[in-house]
């Protein structure tokens, strides 16, 4: 059994999303262009900083005994996160935001549940994220304090809140009721908690590939952010809105990280 505070950072997440979700009972229309632009340009910066302090940082400080290949781990497990991400994303069906034709292999899911599906996909590697950094604080890793992993399940909240409004409020705007746009908004984040229960589970065997477990949360995170964020973030008339927003997002998930960790 996991101690309550371990379930209370994982289940953190999931309340951000969930608050996002709750929009649709606030909100009468789906978020305008712009304001898509800044909550998707802020959610990547937090996952980039996330994936450098709250990850890499610690994978090569748990690897310092290698000396000057204290990367290796690092390097490995980042592109293995990388490539599993791809993998995915070239065999779950799944639609983007704003887009016309669906990725993954073809299948004749309704528009609504592909949508779940594409955040679904990339709160695969938070969730990770989340658990691999509460299992070495499990595993006595120095590295790693208790509340340096429940800033990075804050800062993943705070990124998850509006993944939950993006996708329940152009759910409720091609005439889904309230009730189901949020649900559908909540349970595209309970993989999160379910992927960083696992995640903990499975490091408590592996212990001594730590610092591989947390790089490759880091390449699928980053991974996300190239190919998913940041081109919707960039979409369409010219913007700085989303630079701008990435800014905050990174410098506020840092500050977190520094101050808590």
């Amino acid at each position: 059994m996991l101690p309550m505070e371990i379930w209370q950072g994982l289940l953190i997440p999931l309340l951000g999303t969930g608050l996002g979700a709750a929009c649709v009972y606030i909100l009468k229309r789906e978020l305008s262009v712009n304001v898509q632009k800044a909550l998707m340009g802020f959610a990547a910066g937090v996952m980039v900083a996330a994936s450098i302090w709250s990850l890499l940082i610690p994978a090569m400080e748990g690897s310092a005994e290698m000396g000057r290949l204290a990367f290796l781990p690092a390097f490995i497990g980042f592109w293995a996160g990388t490539l599993f991400l791809l993998l995915l994303d070239h065999v779950i069906p799944h639609l983007h935001l704003d887009a016309d034709k669906a990725e993954g292999m073809s299948c004749s899911l309704p528009k609504t549940a592909m949508l779940v599906l594409a955040v679904t996909l990339h709160n695969i590697p938070e969730g990770m994220a989340v658990g691999v950094v509460f299992a070495g604080w499990l595993s006595g890793n120095a590295d790693i304090t208790l509340s340096g992993a429940f800033a990075l399940s804050i800062g993943i909240a705070i990124q998850n809140f509006p993944e939950g409004a993006i996708i329940s409020l152009p759910l409720r705007a091609e005439g889904m009721n309230r009730h189901k746009a949020f649900w559908a908004g909540l349970l595209s984040g309970v993989v999160e908690p379910l992927g960083a229960a696992l995640t903990i589970v499975a490091a408590s065997f592996v212990v001594p590939v730590l610092p591989y477990l947390l790089a490759f949360a880091a390449g699928a995170m980053i991974y996300v952010v190239v190919e998913e964020l940041i081109p919707e973030m960039s979409a369409g008339e010219h913007s700085d809105i989303g630079v701008l927003t990435f800014a905050a997002g990174f410098t506020v998930m840092m500050a977190l990280d520094v101050a808590l960790g």
